[in-house]
């Protein structure tokens, strides 16, 4: 008899690597932002992308308020980065380095890549938001690889070969 408990559906989500990302913006007291790991790029013509914060989130409609975003994809070694900002009443800024992108929104030092955004549609989703972003700006470090995060774990990517040009 099979005794094991039936997998939960955050459970079995967990199995699903992604990345860790920063969405960072501008509020009334200066400089606000969230670790998200609920990001994908939406279409390449426009550029867009989407977010899903969490209904339940303080930050975000502060964020929202001000009608722009920057995505930070984090690097291998910032794991600290994403629990600081995925803590909650805490100045999340503090002793984080960071610089202002070309569009004047917070972008934290030593990143994969960010992406500047208008926010362009929210729309509900669940117990998130699912908010659509037209990427105004954006930039990378052709050498930085990303932060993952595997069932409540933190991974580099360690062992990949570069795929051949297409």
């Amino acid at each position: 008899m099979n005794t094991e408990q039936p997998p939960s559906f955050r459970d079995v989500l967990g199995h699903f690597a992604s990345g860790v990302t920063v969405v960072t913006g501008t509020g009334e007291d200066g400089p606000v932002g969230f670790t998200c790991q609920s990001f994908s790029s939406l279409s390449l013509e426009p550029p867009q992308i989407i977010i899903l914060p969490g209904r339940s989130s303080t930050t975000w409609p502060r964020i929202a308020a001000g009608g722009r975003f920057c995505v930070n994809i984090l690097a291998d070694h910032q794991d600290d980065i994403s629990t600081t900002f995925a803590t909650s009443g805490i100045d999340k800024f503090a002793g984080v380095a960071w610089t202002r992108s070309p569009s004047g929104l917070p972008r934290l030092d030593g990143t994969c890549a960010w992406l500047d955004c208008t926010v362009a549609a929210v729309h509900p989703g669940g117990d998130h938001l699912i908010v659509v972003g037209a990427v105004d700006d954006l930039g990378a470090a052709l050498h930085a690889r990303p932060l993952l995060f595997h069932r409540g774990l933190y991974a580099g990517m360690t062992g990949l070969q570069p795929q051949a040009a297409r």
